[in-house]
């Protein structure tokens, strides 16, 4: 979720590996780390390393966590990374309000594209596909509530960038099936997610349909995962929950979390069984919110949560982005 002005923040009082009481709808969230995350985003584990990565989109902030000895970190500032992927042989491929670069942290970013086929990439979450290639979304923030035209992404490993879809009205979480099939995709303001056939041989996304639409009083969907077992879990912002649905879109449970502004997830641990939960301490007010929703009352977040399961996740792709077309000016 992309937050701009208008800022209320909220503080945490608990210390970190704190346990959050279970109750019903919460099995127990822990917290991890709390650096007051304006817009905490973008979860994603490095199964080789053990290692999970978020950003603080807002704060310009990049932070690592280290699962063997429960070690975090910031391990950059002053750039902003808004969704990134993991990049075969290092670095990241990330992706922000200026375009889609490659990126290392300590060096120089470099940009692969501020736009394609005239449309400006302001850019939000992204993921990688099994080939390498990487989605993103763009997305414009707008308080008058009147939101421009956005749209989906696709980046060829050679680093050329082609729109993969249109109609859309502010991009978020995406997810793929286990076996790949489908890629589901969080529009935050239409308030539904979206389900695309995927066809690996050129990357193409079509027959979209929608796999859930979020009622008002729960918030608007943001991040996305799936897990092992093929249901979609989503991160909803206002909502202050998770939720999990069947392939068939049929909602499975719903967990609370301890903050307004759930922002994302992702699977992790060595069993792949931790989920991972970032939160955001800035609130923007939109029209969008639930009704009565009076985030000066409510603590909104930023720290990153902790969640032991008995199901699994699975690991996310790596992208394989090699060309870059330009360096920033």
């Amino acid at each position: 979720m992309v937050v701009a002005i208008d800022l209320i923040v909220g503080h945490c009082t608990m210390a970190p590996g704190t346990s959050i009481e279970k109750g019903p709808s919460n099995p127990g969230i822990r917290l991890v780390a709390d650096y007051g995350n304006l817009c905490g985003e973008g979860p994603l584990w490095d199964d080789r390393n053990q290692v999970l990565y978020w950003t603080d989109i807002t704060g310009k902030r990049f932070f690592r966590y280290w699962w063997k000895n429960q070690r975090h970190e910031p391990i950059h500032e002053g750039f902003e990374v808004g969704g990134f992927c993991i990049q075969e042989g290092g670095g990241f491929v990330v992706t922000n309000s200026q375009g889609i670069w490659l990126w290392s942290p300590g060096g120089k970013p470099v940009l692969l594209a501020s736009e394609a086929e005239g449309k400006e990439c302001v850019m939000n979450d992204c993921i990688a596909d099994p080939e390498g290639r990487v989605y993103s979304g763009s997305c414009h923030y707008d308080p008058s509530g009147d939101y421009p035209p956005s749209f989906l992404f696709r980046v060829d490993v050679d680093g050329s960038v082609h729109v993969a879809d249109d109609g859309v009205q502010f991009s978020n979480g995406l997810a793929f099936s286990p076996d790949c099939s489908t890629l589901y995709f969080a529009d935050t303001v239409a308030r539904c997610i979206y389900a695309y056939d995927w066809h690996r041989e050129d990357g193409a996304l079509r027959n979209r349909r929608v796999f859930v639409r979020v009622p008002r009083e729960e918030g608007l969907p943001d991040g996305l995962t799936a897990d092992a077992q093929g249901f979609v879990w989503c991160a909803h912002w206002f909502g202050g929950c998770l939720t999990r649905y069947d392939p068939d879109g049929k909602l499975e449970r719903r967990i609370t979390t301890p903050a307004a502004q759930t922002s994302s997830l992702t699977f992790g641990g060595p069993n792949l069984n931790e989920i991972f939960i970032t939160s955001a301490a800035a609130s923007n007010v939109l029209s969008l919110a639930p009704l009565g929703y009076e985030p000066e009352k409510l603590y909104v977040g930023g720290p990153l949560y902790q969640l032991s399961t008995n199901i699994r996740g699975k690991k996310e792709y790596r992208s394989r982005v090699t060309q870059a077309s330009r360096e920033p000016r």
